[in-house]
């Protein structure tokens, strides 16, 4: 057979395989399904960027530990310091015993969040993932700052039995108002998991500060459910931000990537304790009864990551109680106008300015803070490696 005959043998059965698959008729029609704004307002005023630092490799997550202190995970497994505006040249930690930290996968070491009595406790978070057995999984551990380093590991979440594919693992980790850590789990590329409630993964999970259940979780009383279940029916979820004011805990989520359905489909979620986001049964702008749709879908993909709130008032009025979203694909941040937690309009800042963006952190001086993620492996590479900027109201 010649070779374009085999071309064109290999065109028909993918076209074949995937027709049966999706049912892309349906897909591309519930695509038109209008349950949110989508369309981008035109940017009149950009915020001030200067850059911070630079020579950050994959950084993932940022905390601030003091006005001129803070601290940065990079997926190698290394915790980073800018102090007074500088990267010091020694980790505060190094964590060798991660999974998938390279090579193209999405493992490593991830979030990062301060306790909320971290001032008297020093109590500082990591989300880091692990291999146990055969399986990879993300745990969370808890250390001391004791400024020089991170000491006293406590494993407080050991992580539930993954998968060997190193993909999806979440996470975001964040401390609510009620004191409680709320820590996003991918589904590990396997869509299931995320309607199975005694499966952690393709979860946003509750838990106490030392690991342990709070008993007015959702599903505590269900024999069928695990009770650290928060949300479920997520597939990679990767930004957490409690609104001010109301308490709505607002989600980013990574939608489809054809080999689990058709391509796009991010979302922006509001958060409700035991909601059903639907992931695999629905996903992009489709709804069903009993299952929650997003608030925004973004169809082509943006890859949202981390997100924040804008919550000082050295912002204009008008950019106060917007949430910014961190785009890895998007290369972007996108800025809602909420009211009422609905969205009034959408925009894109920085828009191909810096390259990829994989978090964003509003700091003790009311800027906001961004982290690049040029560097990882989906990344195109940065000479000077990633960069962390700082954002202050348009001049």
């Amino acid at each position: 057979m010649s070779k374009r005959l085999l071309i064109i043998a290999a065109l028909l059965l993918a076209t074949f395989i995937l027709a049966t698959y999706f049912d892309i008729d349906d897909r591309l029609a519930a695509r038109m399904v209008e349950t949110a704004p989508v369309s981008f307002s035109d940017v009149d005023q950009q915020p001030v960027v200067t850059e911070v630092t630079a020579g950050l490799t994959a950084p993932w997550g940022m905390v601030f530990t003091a006005p001129n202190r803070i601290l940065i995970t990079e997926r190698r497994g290394t915790v980073r310091t800018v102090r007074d505006g500088q990267l010091t040249s020694e980790p505060l930690l190094i964590i060798s015993d991660l999974a998938h930290r390279a090579d193209g996968f999405e493992g490593g070491l991830l979030d990062i969040t301060l306790h909320p009595d971290y001032a008297t406790n020093r109590w500082v978070y990591l989300a880091y993932t692990t291999r146990i057995d055969e399986y990879n999984n993300t745990l969370v551990a808890r250390y001391v700052d004791v400024d020089s380093a991170l000491v006293d590991e406590t494993i407080i979440f050991p992580g539930v039995e993954g998968t060997s594919r190193g993909n999806h693992f979440g996470c975001r980790l964040l401390f609510g108002p009620d004191g409680k850590l709320y820590v996003t789990l991918g589904e590990r590329g396997e869509k299931e998991r995320s309607q199975d409630l005694m499966d952690l993964n393709g979860k946003t999970l509750r838990l106490n500060d030392d690991g342990s259940i709070p008993d007015d979780n959702p599903f505590v009383d269900r024999d069928d459910a695990h009770p650290a279940i928060y949300t479920y029916g997520n597939r990679n979820s990767q930004g957490l931000a409690f609104e001010p004011g109301s308490g709505r805990l607002w989600s980013t989520d990574h939608g489809p990537s054809w080999y689990d359905a058709p391509g796009g489909g991010d979302e922006v979620n509001i958060y409700v304790a035991g909601g059903n986001y639907g992931w695999p049964i629905i996903h992009h702008r489709e709804t069903r009864e009993g299952l929650i749709s997003p608030v925004a879908e973004y169809t082509p993909a943006v890859a949202p990551s981390g997100c924040a709130f804008i919550d000082s008032e050295i912002w204009p009025e008008s950019w106060r109680g917007d949430l910014l979203i961190a785009c890895l694909a998007g290369q972007c941040l996108i800025r809602l106008d909420l009211e009422d937690g609905n969205i009034s309009r959408q925009m894109r800042l920085l828009d191909r300015a810096h390259g990829r963006l994989r978090h964003v952190a509003q700091g003790p001086d009311g800027a906001m803070y961004v982290l690049t993620s040029d560097t990882d492996a989906y990344g195109p590479g940065r000479d000077n490696g990633d960069q962390l900027l700082r954002l202050t109201p348009p001049s």
